[in-house]
């Protein structure tokens, strides 16, 4: 079952048993999957429909922050919800340990040394950990390692 059949399939659950919030997360993640099937043109695959899912985790997380700055914690923990709910479709999230491990074999593999090279590691590491990751997390730990 492709990810789009299954986000389908718990839209209908959630509609049978009446899970509002569960179907509005599921209905918006639908929403931008068919946004970007319209611009492209063309059916998403899994890998492309996990790319949109973490694209939406990550904007909810940036909320999170301003949310907190405005002290608006209602907002604070439905956005968090929401957050759960998406991760619910996304591949299990990789450690900080394996990152780290993911980085150094990168720089190994590109020779980078210094931090001008640090746009060569990221265009290298970012479509292997693409929705497993956040890309932040893995900017920190390249600069760290790069510095």
């Amino acid at each position: 079952m492709s990810l789009q059949e299954r986000l389908l399939e718990d839209m209908k659950a959630a509609m049978k048993s009446k899970d509002k919030e569960r179907l509005s997360v599921i209905r918006m993640a639908r929403a931008a999957i068919k946004d970007k099937e319209i611009n492209e043109r063309k059916d998403l695959s899994d890998e492309e429909v996990i790319e949109v899912l973490a694209k939406l985790v990550k904007q909810n997380r940036d909320s999170i922050t301003e949310f907190e700055k405005a002290g608006q914690e209602d907002k604070v923990e439905d956005l968090k919800r929401e957050i759960g709910v998406l991760e619910d479709y996304l591949p299990e999230q990789l450690s900080e340990e394996e990152l780290a491990e993911m980085v150094e074999e990168v720089i190994a593999q590109t020779g980078a040394e210094s931090m001008r090279d640090m746009g060569k590691v990221m265009g290298a590491i970012m479509p292997e950990v693409t929705g497993r990751a956040d890309g932040n997390v893995i900017s920190q730990l390249v600069k760290e390692r790069l510095a």
